[in-house]
């Protein structure tokens, strides 16, 4: 009986260490030849600027190279109406108008992973010329924002009014991201390379109540004023930004308006230089005070007609006169309203109106500045009934201002930034790199994804059922060990 229970005995001790050669085994299988599918993460923007608010959808993987997501556009989406600004006397139609948009990017979202999005919302000009005139309007408006973001399976993270610097740098990540400038794949040394720095890009924003520039200068001598310093994939990099508040092209029409208006005081029909022969429009007065950039003096409760005279030479003149270039002096290190700019250098992105305005004059094909100004003078002399009959399918609201935008753009980028004839060849007006929109939003994305830790480190990558299966055999080999022991120690 004795006997019977000893070899009893070493048999379950040998089928307890067979046990454990088979889970020693079994921890040591590369079970990496079960690969996970790569973790996307997603991100949602809304860029909520001074005429209309547009929503992007963003994806990237939790891999990341060099801290930095590879991040992609998924969706755009137009909201409907003005930008939310608009809205400070019924902020609640702020938040309703998201809705549309919001519904379509959660479409472009898989429903088990929309509760992890971050979303954002970025005010830009509009919300910033709000501010300054009513802060409380302002806040209102942010938090209609926020309230109706906060009812959809988001991971909302705020509402916030960008400075015009943010949205200029902002500006330049997305331009040089998407045309390859910080990092780009090699399939022959399998690996990110870092091209030149001297092959980054300038970025040129035009929007309806601001306008920005930034690029990377030339020398070491950048002065702190004009400087932003951003790291991304390892790298440092030192800009010039800087972004002019009521220099963007709805408030510069405004600000021309008035100014006409001004020079004619008494009169209720105004000559306006710009303007196509033909065309005329009537304006109140008191709209003026719908803008901070126009709001003072104040100027009486009337109505006045802007006729059109079709003089590109006159609306030139007309449009310098909104810039102070006194100011600057003889400082090469100005462009106006005594701001401090280095030269240019470099290649330029020009996106936004400045490519929507060009785009419309098929002014967008890398012509070279005389062919521009010959274009654009062409068309401020042709009249309204011409324009009107060869433009039928444009907003009649729009186009009886092509000739002052594009006057505008000219003096800004020749008067104001200082390129010229050679310069001028480096700008490229486009608004779209590959499938993705050229702006603020993408490298708003881009940078907070810094924030954004990844779902494991690179040498974990694809090998979380390694671990577990390794977890799971040393502990059955622990367990089977023990027995063992405690077995034999009692025969």
């Amino acid at each position: 009986m004795l006997a019977d229970k000893k070899h009893l005995s070493r048999a379950i001790a040998g089928a307890l260490v067979a046990l454990s050669i088979t889970a020693l085994v079994l921890s040591l299988v590369r079970v990496e030849d079960v690969p996970l599918p790569p973790t996307v993460k997603y991100g949602m923007v809304f860029d909520a600027g001074s005429s209309h608010t547009s929503l992007f959808v963003y994806q990237w993987d939790a891999d990341k190279e060099n801290s930095t997501g590879v991040v992609s556009q998924t969706l755009a989406c137009d909201v409907q109406g003005q930008g939310i600004s608009s809205y400070a006397s019924d902020p609640p139609r702020a938040g309703d108008s998201l809705r549309e948009c919001l519904e379509q990017g959660l479409e472009a979202v898989p429903a088990a992973e929309q509760r992890n999005v971050p979303a954002y919302l970025g005010a830009t000009a509009g919300m910033r010329l709000l501010r300054e005139q009513n802060s409380s309007a302002a806040d209102q408006v942010l938090a209609e924002v926020t309230k109706t973001m906060r009812e959809y399976p988001v991971a909302f993270k705020g509402a916030q009014i960008l400075t015009g610097e943010e949205e200029a740098a902002y500006g330049w990540i997305t331009t040089n991201y998407l045309l390859d400038s910080f990092t780009k794949y090699s399939p022959r040394a399998h690996a990110w390379l870092r091209p030149e720095a001297a092959n980054l890009l300038g970025a040129l924003d035009l929007g309806g109540a601001s306008t920005q520039i930034s690029f990377v200068p030339a020398g070491p001598g950048l002065k702190r004023n004009g400087s932003s310093r951003l790291t991304l994939y390892g790298f440092s990099y030192s800009i010039y930004t800087h972004s002019y508040l009521c220099y963007g092209q709805n408030e510069v029409l405004r600000r021309l308006a008035k100014q006409l208006i001004e020079e004619s005081p008494s009169s209720s029909r105004v000559a306006h230089p710009c303007y196509p022969e033909g065309y005329h429009e009537t304006i109140s007065l008191a709209s003026f005070r719908a803008s901070p950039c126009t709001e003072r003096p104040a100027l009486p409760d009337a109505e006045v007609t802007l006729e059109g005279r079709g003089d590109a030479r006159g609306c030139l003149a007309a449009l310098r006169k909104l810039f102070n270039f006194s100011a600057c002096g003889q400082s090469r290190d100005c462009t106006f309203d005594g701001v401090y700019q280095p030269p240019v250098r470099g290649q330029f992105i020009a996106f936004s109106a400045f490519y929507y305005n060009f785009k419309f004059l098929n002014l967008t094909e890398g012509q070279p500045l005389a062919a521009a100004r010959d274009t654009i003078q062409r068309f401020c002399s042709r009249s309204w009934g011409d324009l009107s009959a060869s433009y039928p399918q444009e907003n009649p609201a729009r186009l009886p201002k092509y000739c002052a935008s594009a006057n505008y753009i000219l003096t800004l980028l020749l008067d104001a930034y200082k390129f010229n004839e050679s310069s001028w060849k480096s700008i490229s007006f486009q608004m779209k790199a590959g499938s993705a929109d050229v702006g603020w939003t993408l490298g708003y994305m881009l940078n907070l994804t810094n924030l954004l830790p990844a779902e494991a480190p690179a040498w974990a990558k694809g090998q979380a059922p390694a671990l577990w299966a390794a977890a799971v055999a040393f502990i059955v080999l622990t367990l089977a060990l023990g027995l063992a022991a405690l077995l034999l120690s009692w025969l």
